[in-house]
């Protein structure tokens, strides 16, 4: 589904965070380019 396709991981911290998101992403095919985790408030 993602193969091929560049994506930017955004996570939240009290959520799912940044590399969760990205590991889960790069399994599924995806080229992670850029991955953060913020205080969304």
């Amino acid at each position: 589904m993602f193969e091929g396709k560049k994506v930017v991981a955004f996570g939240e911290r009290d959520g799912v965070q940044g590399p969760a998101i990205a590991e889960c992403l790069s399994a599924a095919g995806a080229e992670v380019v850029f991955t953060v985790t913020e205080c969304i408030v």
